[in-house]
């Protein structure tokens, strides 16, 4: 006992307690490390000051009408406790997507301005799957377009959004560019559904609600029977043509991105458990839309991560799993 006493040291003895709780802190952390996830709607664009304002999520909770001779209605809201913040310049958003790709774990599909996508992919080589978006004939030949589809940059087609241009996605002006993509095995993002309070009015006089029907697509789906698409917005508010059409054609997928933070939570949950009771929850994709703020990333993760009647199986196939399958990726490559 004397001998112990003698060669007590009170700092080795605080030093072994540092360490042990320095390693007590890494394995929590290790053990608290984010799993992967895989956005698969995600918009490259070049800041612009006028659209730069605060939005709150959710906002479409309430649309009141409006007159050709009043102001119309409002595309965003700030009128809650924490409206989150755009991204302002072009460097502050590649840095907010960047810090998302490594503390969420996020990989992203991406799409919209060239140059954009190309510095968020020279960035974050692994992180960024580049998307390549046409809705019309006059953006690019169809010689163009595979050539773009062929050098190996671009892995995906979308997002087309004919909607926007008053065509349904089985017009035959885009046929040849379906085309390409299913001979060479490229995934097709598609926009269906709503765009937003009073799109006709204010922003698209083109839009037709009605050309959002995923029914329009059957014509399409037919003339390429080997094409893999996906439906941006889930075909929303369309639950029982969305469900009619996934039944019929197994290469339909959807992504729940735009109305999963626009809508109100309980329209949300309403239609995600819809299409999950109805046996589709192998085939939902996570996707945000994501502009300008980033803060929609936790906001839109959040609503799946605290949906309760989702099981942690469910969860995992539409952050993960699902779009692993899709995209025909190494689910290894995210360990």
């Amino acid at each position: 006992m004397n001998t112990i006493y003698k060669n007590y040291n009170p700092n080795l003895l605080v030093l072994c307690f540092v360490l042990v709780c320095y390693t007590a802190v890494l394995n929590a952390q290790e053990t608290k490390k984010r799993l992967p996830i895989i956005d698969v709607h995600v918009h490259a664009m070049k800041a612009n000051p006028n659209f730069a304002s605060e939005m709150c999520p959710w906002f479409l909770k309430s649309m009141p009408g409006s007159g050709p001779n009043q102001d119309g209605p409002s595309f965003i809201s700030t009128g809650c406790v924490a409206p989150l913040k755009p991204a302002k310049t072009d460097a502050e958003m590649q840095e907010a997507i960047l810090r998302a790709n490594k503390e969420l774990n996020i990989t992203m599909v991406v799409s919209g301005d060239a140059d954009i996508i190309h510095r968020w992919h020279s960035a974050a080589p692994d992180r960024i799957i580049p998307s390549l978006g046409i809705s019309n004939a006059e953006q690019m030949s169809v010689e163009a377009f595979r050539d773009s589809l062929s050098n190996g940059f671009y892995k995906v087609m979308g997002e087309v959004a004919p909607q926007y241009q008053g065509m349904s996605p089985s017009d035959m002006s885009l046929d040849e560019y379906f085309g390409v993509a299913e001979e060479l095995g490229i995934p097709v993002g598609i926009h269906m559904g709503t765009g937003g309070n009073g799109m006709a009015n204010i922003t698209s006089p083109k839009y037709r609600a009605s050309l959002g029907q995923p029914f329009l697509l059957e014509d399409m789906l037919a003339r390429h029977p080997k094409l893999k698409i996906w439906v941006m917005h889930a075909g929303y508010p369309m639950a029982d043509q969305m469900i009619a059409l996934m039944g019929a054609n197994a290469y339909v997928y959807v992504d729940l991105a735009g109305f999963i933070w626009s809508y109100p939570l309980e329209e949300i949950h309403a239609y995600l458990k819809r299409l999950v009771q109805a046996g589709f929850a192998k085939r939902i994709l996570y996707g945000t839309d994501l502009m300008i703020w980033p803060g929609l990333l936790e906001t839109s993760i959040g609503v799946i991560e605290n949906a309760n009647y989702l099981s942690e199986e469910q969860k995992r196939d539409i952050l993960f799993n699902n779009a692993v399958r899709f995209f025909n990726l190494d689910a290894t490559m995210f360990e």
